[in-house]
């Protein structure tokens, strides 16, 4: 564990805070009811910015095994990255002639969520999970997975033992990995000549624009641009030759990288760079505001929490999430103004959310206890959870959201 003294992309010094959420504790780290919580780590949890090449980063690093050795998301509890996987799916194997002579490879490949896709298309692919639980549910799922960190030594052993990798995909796991220079390096050992790395993260655009501090947690070493990104690419023999814009995650980016000269950039990469040149992502004013835009977010939700506690409303809370860990670690006090947290996730319920220590129940408890207000901690899935908890809308709940501010759902008001 280390307080960052110099940019983890190009080793520059000069770094400025952009915002400092305090110490929090390990946002996946649920807590049994027996567990001691005297004992929990907290950590600090800010993130910088490098003055030179602009690659937003957190301050502080925690050792990943400490995050990832056994982990509790798993992505197939989610209806919408499931339908988000099989369409990527079905695209990737048009686009890139996928076959039975092909060779995918995903990293961060969870519960195998994705490459059952390819499985299922008899297209070969290989999952590199790092957590052990996990691994061997996607294992028992019928998806090939082993069970490392991604580098380049992992992906040079990859590449002797099967071959070279048609295609490469990494969804939400880029912003993940703390030495961004050997997760590139691994990227372009294992990729054929005229392969196909395509990565998804949320675009940090987007989080400072939509105020989304809750997407903050020490598991996202990265909170990335496009323009940082060209330069580490390029540094390894690589090019980012298209980029997409897509919704999920609050506002992501989906980027199409191959070997350098092996594919015409196409015009969207220039015009997405021209955006962010127009919006400031290469100067300080940028990022200036937007600890002091998630302080009035705090401020506003703690006075509604506090308003209804006073008023004898009950609230509760629905998703537990990492991203609801940070929201309520950093509201403090007024976390404790929520009874319980409803969660689909059978893996979650049961145990305690990490910091707030608030008991994690089951999806259905929300129409049982009907509690007045559900803070929405994944708001990013809002209209899958609406659906699914129409009951308890129409038993007269709220859904409260609370980013980029505070708006109230009801049966009504839809």
């Amino acid at each position: 564990m280390s307080i960052l003294e110099h940019c983890r992309a190009c080793g520059s010094a000069e770094l400025s805070l952009v915002i400092d959420l305090g110490l929090q504790p390990l946002a996946n780290n649920l807590l049994a009811p027996n567990d001691s919580v005297t004992a929990e780590p907290r950590f600090p949890l800010d993130v910088r910015v490098c003055e030179k090449c602009w690659l937003m980063q957190l301050g502080f690093t925690v050792p990943p095994v400490r995050m990832f050795a056994e982990y509790v998301y798993f992505s197939s509890f989610s209806a919408h990255m499931l339908r988000h996987a099989a369409e990527a799916a079905t695209r990737y194997t048009q686009e890139k002639s996928l076959g039975s002579k092909s060779f995918v490879v995903e990293v961060a490949s969870n519960d195998g969520y994705l490459l059952k896709n390819f499985v299922h298309r008899g297209v070969p692919c290989l999952g590199v999970e790092p957590a052990a639980n996990i691994a061997e549910v996607a294992r028992k799922a019928g998806v090939p997975t082993l069970c490392e960190f991604f580098g380049q030594q992992t992906a040079e052993r990859i590449r002797a033992e099967q071959g070279p990798a048609d295609l490469i995909l990494g969804n939400n796991v880029f912003a993940h990995a703390p030495d961004i220079n050997d997760f590139v390096a691994g990227i372009q050992a294992l990729l054929a000549e005229d392969g196909w790395a395509i990565l998804e993260f949320p675009y940090a655009v987007d989080m400072l624009q939509k105020v989304e501090f809750d997407t903050i947690y020490h598991e996202h070493i990265f909170y990335l641009n496009l323009t940082p990104l060209i330069p580490v690419f390029a540094r390894h023999g690589l090019e980012i030759f298209d980029v997409e814009r897509l919704e999920i995650h609050g506002g992501s980016l989906r980027i199409s990288v191959a070997h350098a000269g092996r594919q015409r950039i196409k015009n969207e990469v220039s015009a997405t760079l021209a955006q962010e040149r127009a919006l400031g992502v290469d100067g300080l004013a940028f990022y200036a505001q937007f600890n002091n835009a998630a302080e009035s977010i705090r401020a506003e939700l703690s006075q509604f929490l506090d308003e209804q506690q006073a008023a004898g409303k009950t609230i509760a809370a629905y998703g537990a999430s990492a991203k609801g860990s940070t929201l309520l670690n950093y509201l403090g006090r007024p976390s404790g103004h929520i009874r319980f947290i409803a969660d689909r996730s059978t893996y979650k319920q049961g145990k305690l959310s990490p910091g707030a220590h608030i008991p994690i129940v089951s999806s259905e408890e929300l129409v049982a206890r009907r509690p007045d207000f559900a803070l929405l901690l994944v708001w990013n899935f809002a209209e899958e959870i609406i659906i699914q908890q129409q009951a308890y809308l129409a038993a007269g709940g709220v859904f409260v959201t609370p980013v980029p501010q505070l708006k109230l759902i009801s049966q009504s008001s839809r």
